[in-house]
């Protein structure tokens, strides 16, 4: 057989590449971010093994795996930005340590999670006093509220649909969720109203919200993808 001869390209500058450690039960966020991110970003998925009962033990397991797991992204593909899918174990294992882990494999790449996007869009709307939805059971909402505290957020109203879990909140209806909105957006010293977890459904809901109650809504999903965008200093 001839050998041909061929080119190689260098990777495009102007499709950087996203890679995202997306939780094994997770059914909704890969779907959510393309729909957000604008159509030239590489998109590089990975799946990290969870417990689908959402707890604080199961959410800190995740922690051991996270350098394995993002070495299954490809590993001569320069990636900008690196985003661990998970707002709750964000919490439980620390910004920081999913940071530290990440980089170990992929030193170059920029890492960004969920909460650590929240906070930051947060910031950049100057919003200080949340409304907060959660889907999860009381020990995960409260980890999550306390680290928002101890950021300097006052948390003005907060509900949860107490499922453990997740593959049940992948299917909660967005007549649930509407209502859920509807109940923390009246609270009036709210500035915005936060959902809180990347298996909720809330793409179709984010603007539509937003316009009614004349507040910032804004859900882990909607906030990576600003906050992705943010790091490659990509304006919409």
């Amino acid at each position: 057989m001839k050998q041909l001869p061929f080119e190689l390209d260098s990777d495009p500058v102007d499709q950087p590449a996203i890679g995202l450690i997306v939780l094994r039960s997770d059914e909704t966020l890969e779907h959510e971010l393309k729909q957000w991110l604008p159509s030239h970003y590489r998109l590089f998925h990975t799946r990290i093994a969870n417990d689908q009962s959402i707890n604080e033990t199961s959410l800190k397991a995740m922690q051991a795996e996270l350098p394995a797991t993002a070495a299954m992204l490809p590993s001569n593909t320069q990636f900008r930005v690196i985003a661990y899918g998970c707002t709750s174990a964000s919490t439980v294992i620390g910004e920081q340590t999913v940071e530290r882990a990440v980089q170990s494999v992929h030193p170059n790449a920029l890492v960004t999670n969920p909460l650590s996007a929240i906070v930051a869009n947060l910031r950049y709307l100057s919003v200080r006093r949340i409304a907060l939805l959660t889907p999860y059971v009381p020990d995960v909402c409260a980890a999550l509220i306390k680290q928002l505290e101890a950021l300097d957020f006052e948390i003005s109203a907060s509900a949860s649909f107490h499922e453990p879990m997740d593959h049940r909140v992948a299917r909660i209806s967005q007549s649930s969720l509407k209502r859920a909105f509807q109940e923390l957006a009246s609270d009036t010293r709210a500035e915005a109203v936060i959902a809180s977890c990347t298996n909720l459904r809330t793409y179709n809901l984010i603007t539509s919200t937003s316009n009614l109650y004349r507040c910032p809504v804004i859900s882990s999903n909607s906030a990576l993808a600003w906050h992705i965008r943010s790091l490659l200093q990509d304006p919409e």
